[in-house]
């Protein structure tokens, strides 16, 4: 996932840091190509964290956060959530969460772009 991740942000242009997490948000691999923004090491993580403990894409989280959403300030809980685009969890054949990836380091979309890359990756 990090050498397909890191491919595909080499391709758009991007220096990214990516984060693979296990399915208890554990890290597991971590990567941060040259040039990629120190600030962005935290945003990887915690999107791909995000991801991990709501199963879901880290933007979607997002919608039960947002201003008027039924959980609104739910990204202040957990240490701190990052519900922006970059984060998707990863799982297995039978459809279970396996884990998570984040990036971070390009605009949200890139971001995004680069996380879909390493989880087709892995999926084959």
């Amino acid at each position: 996932m990090i050498v397909a991740g890191s491919a595909r942000a080499h391709d758009l242009g991007i220096a990214a840091n990516i984060a693979v997490l296990d399915a208890a948000a554990h890290l597991k691999a971590f990567a941060r190509m040259d040039g990629a923004m120190l600030g962005s090491i935290d945003l990887s993580i915690g999107k791909a964290r995000t991801s991990a403990l709501f199963q879901i894409s880290s933007e979607a989280v997002w919608d039960y956060c947002k201003p008027g959403a039924p959980a609104h300030n739910l990204e202040a809980s957990n240490g701190g959530l990052m519900p922006f685009p970059g984060g998707l969890p990863v799982a297995a054949a039978d459809g279970t969460i396996i884990g998570a990836i984040g990036v971070s380091g390009g605009a949200p979309s890139q971001d995004l772009d680069i996380a879909e890359a390493a989880v087709a990756a892995l999926i084959g």
